[in-house]
């Protein structure tokens, strides 16, 4: 993997994490209990892919440098 496209992927798991973060905090009152049941879980699993995603950007980062 290129650094390039490591750093890609570090950038885009930070900026997932701030961006699903930020909406969990602005989701506004009165809607139904479904509605925050289905936008946790979609909050949930996009913080888990922007782990992984910045996880596998910082070990390519990792073995680029060491090449």
């Amino acid at each position: 993997m290129s650094r390039k496209i490591a750093g890609f992927l570090i950038v885009l798991g930070v900026f997932m994490v701030f961006e699903w973060i930020n909406l969990g905090f602005n989701l506004a009152d009165g809607h139904p209990t479904s509605f925050y049941v289905v936008h946790g879980i979609l909050i949930a699993v996009n913080l888990i892919l922007a782990v992984v995603l910045a996880v596998i950007g910082w070990k390519g980062l990792r073995r680029a440098r060491g090449e």
